[in-house]
C-alpha cells in the first residue's frame, strides 16, 4: 500500500493548475442518462472516483470514452439502459446514488443499491427518496436496494421542501424533474457552485431551470433532452487545499483557474488569519501577509459558508497559529478523525463532540501518521510540509479519489515530497 513521504521546512514558490471539480463531474456524468444523444464533459479531473462512475455508467449501458488524457469525457446513453445499479460498484462511492433520479426520469423504474463512501458520518438517502415519492415514485428498500417505480411510468412535478439543504438530494431531484410532467419546485435547495454547474449543463441539454444558486429552484419538465458539451467548473476544494500550502509553509503560490467567488467565506477566514489572497489574470495568488498566522474560529456551513471539505486542511494551518482557534463541524459527525494524527505531530487539539479547540504550537514535528479519509489525508500532507523532519502518511489511497497528481503539484512549487510503494 502506497504512502506519501514529506520532508518539511521548505517555502513554496510557483504556480499550481487547479483541476475541474470532482463533485461537479460526478454529478454531471449521470446526466447523460437523461438523453439518448451524446454528452461531452471537458475539464474533467482524472481521479479514481471518476473511474468508478465510468464503471457504474458502463454497467447501465452508457458508453464512456476518456479523451485528451482523461480531461474530456465523451458519453453516450443511446442504447438500451439497464436500470440495476449493482452493490459491487455503488458501494465504492457515495455519489453513485445520483443515478437514481435520472434512471427514474428516463425509464420509469430503477433498482439502486444503497451507496458507500468515506466513513465521515451518516448521510441518509431519506431526503432523496422522500422528494422522489412526492413526484409520484413508489420506493421500497429490499435486500439493500432501493426499488423505485414511477406511477404511470413517468414522474410528475411537485413542490418539495427539504428539511435541510442537501447537495446530493438537490442534484438528484433536479435531474429527475427535467423529464417529469409539470413543474417541480425545490425549496431549501443547496446553493453550491456544483449545483449551478449542473443546472448550466442541463440547460445546455434543453432543460428549463430557474433559481439555481438560490434556496428555491424551479424546473419545468420537458419531453426530451438533447446532447451538449459542457466545461466542468473549477474544483473549489482542491483550490482551497492548495491555497493553504503557502499559508502553512511560507512563500507565494499562484493557483491557476482560481476564483474568490467559489470560496468567499474561506478567503475571509484566510484574511483574518493573516493570509493574503489576490486575484490575478490567471487565478489567485496566496502568501502570508507578515510571516505570522493568527488564530481564527471556524464553523462549517452549507455554501456560501465555510466548506466542511476544507475543515481538516484549515485545522492543519491553525495548529501553528498564534493563539487558540475553535472549529465547529456542523455538516458531518465523525469528521475530526484527523485530529489524533495531527497530535502525533505535536499539535494541541481537544475534541469535544462536534467542536475542536486548537491551541497553536510553535512547530509541528514529523511523524508516521495514517489517513482516515480523503480530506484528512491531504491535511496531514499539509502539516508535514510545515513540520520539522520527516512525515510519512500511510493509507493514501484516499487521495486518489479527490486529488490528481498531488505529489507532482506540490513538487512543482518546491515541496520535498514523494510517493513510495511498500
Amino acid at each position: 500500500m502506497d504512502s506519501i513521504l514529506v520532508r518539511g521546512g521548505k517555502e513554496l514558490q510557483g504556480d499550481i493548475p487547479i483541476a475541474g471539480a470532482k463533485n461537479a463531474c460526478l454529478t454531471l456524468m449521470p446526466a447523460t442518462l437523461l438523453s439518448e444523444e451524446p454528452l461531452t464533459l471537458t475539464n474533467a479531473p482524472r481521479l479514481s472516483d471518476i473511474r468508478t462512475m465510468t464503471e457504474l455508467l458502463g454497467s447501465l449501458g452508457t458508453e464512456v470514452s476518456a479523451l485528451q488524457e482523461g480531461k474530456v469525457l465523451a458519453m453516450s446513453s443511446q442504447g438500451p439502459i439497464n436500470t440495476h445499479a449493482d452493490y459491487d460498484i455503488v458501494r465504492k462511492m457515495r455519489a453513485s446514488n445520483l443515478v437514481l433520479g435520472p434512471l427514474l426520469a428516463r425509464e420509469g423504474h430503477a433498482e439502486v443499491s444503497l451507496p458507500g463512501g468515506c466513513a465521515i458520518g451518516a448521510r441518509p438517502m431519506d431526503i432523496h427518496t422522500d422528494g422522489l415519492t412526492l413526484m409520484g415514485a413508489e420506493i421500497e428498500l429490499r435486500d439493500g436496494y432501493l426499488h423505485a417505480k414511477a406511477q404511470g411510468g413517468r414522474l410528475k412535478g411537485a413542490v418539495i421542501d427539504f428539511p435541510f439543504a442537501s447537495v446530493g438530494a438537490t442534484e438528484n431531484i433536479m435531474m429527475a424533474a427535467t423529464l417529469a410532467k409539470g413543474t417541480t419546485v425545490i425549496n431549501n435547495a443547496a446553493r453550491e457552485p456544483e449545483i449551478v454547474d449542473l443546472a448550466d449543463c442541463l440547460r445546455a441539454m434543453g432543460a428549463q431551470i430557474e433559481g439555481d444558486g438560490t434556496p428555491s429552484i424551479t424546473i419545468q419538465g420537458v419531453d426530451r433532452l438533447h446532447g451538449a458539451t459542457h466545461k466542468v467548473v473549477t474544483d473549489r476544494i482542491e483550490l482551497g487545499t492548495y491555497m493553504l500550502a503557502p499559508a502553512i509553509c511560507g512563500g507565494e503560490v499562484e493557483l491557476l483557474g482560481g476564483r474568490i467567488d467559489l470560496l468567499s467565506a474561506f478567503c475571509e477566514k484566510l484574511d483574518a488569519a493573516g493570509i493574503s489572497v489576490t486575484e490575478t489574470a490567471k487565478g489567485l495568488k496566496v502568501a502570508r501577509k507578515n510571516g505570522s498566522i493568527r488564530a481564527v474560529d471556524v464553523t462549517t456551513e452549507p455554501f456560501p459558508g465555510f466548506p466542511t471539505d476544507l475543515q481538516a486542511q484549515m485545522m492543519a494551518l491553525l495548529c501553528i497559529a498564534d493563539g487558540t482557534s475553535v472549529l465547529e463541524e456542523k455538516i458531518f459527525e465523525n469528521r475530526f478523525m484527523h485530529a489524533p494524527e495531527l497530535e502525533r505531530m505535536g499539535a494541541n487539539i481537544d475534541v469535544q463532540g462536534g467542536t475542536a479547540t486548537v491551541k497553536g504550537v510553535k512547530k509541528l514535528k514529523g511523524a508516521p501518521v495514517m489517513a482516515t479519509d480523503l480530506r484528512a489525508s491531504v491535511s496531514l500532507i499539509l502539516a508535514g510540509l510545515a513540520a520539522e523532519g520527516e512525515t510519512k502518511v500511510a493509507r493514501v489511497y484516499h487521495l486518489d479519489r479527490g486529488y490528481e497528481h498531488v505529489v507532482a503539484k506540490f513538487r512543482g512549487v518546491g515541496a520535498d515530497i514523494e510517493r513510495i510503494k511498500e
